[in-house]
């Protein structure tokens, strides 16, 4: 076996390096700049993960419709990557979960949430969900890249 054979027998078995896998395409309208998420120990590739981009107002923040947008991926585990097109330089915040079955929505139950879940810049949470403050960052022109933690209820 040439080693050429062996690196592509290796990539497919064990999955290619992060630098080799193919990126996902970017969702939304082409601008100068992009958003790269990087999401960690994400434990099941059942359904898709749904992430949601808002702007730095925050009487938008986890509001119906205050969203800049929302796309969708099939999960893959452990690590995935997801991109989306941002209207322009700003700050802006990322909430991801994990449909794990398709429902289309984010699932609460009595005690809190009952799906995976991440914010931008992984905040502490307490009794409730982060303040907005609590999980902006800058994006410039180009990529921006933020690494996202999952979070199991």
């Amino acid at each position: 076996m040439t080693a050429g054979a062996a690196a592509l027998l290796a990539a497919a078995l064990f999955g290619a390096p992060a630098a080799a896998r193919a990126q996902a395409p970017c969702a939304g309208e082409p601008s100068g700049s992009k958003l790269h998420v990087v999401l960690q120990g994400v434990r099941s590739a059942a359904g898709v993960m749904t992430a949601t981009l808002y702007g730095d107002d925050p009487a938008k923040w986890l509001k119906g419709a205050g969203e800049v947008r929302v796309w969708r991926q099939d999960a893959q585990t452990p690590t995935m990557e997801m991109c989306v097109w941002l209207p322009g330089p700003g700050t802006y915040g990322v909430v991801v979960y994990h449909d794990s079955r398709r429902a289309g929505r984010f699932v609460r139950g009595t005690f809190g949430p009952t799906q995976d879940y991440g914010f931008s810049r992984n905040p502490h949470l307490f009794l409730g969900p982060p303040s907005l403050g609590q999980v902006t960052f800058p994006a410039g022109e180009g990529e921006t890249t933020v690494v996202i933690r999952m979070r199991y209820p």
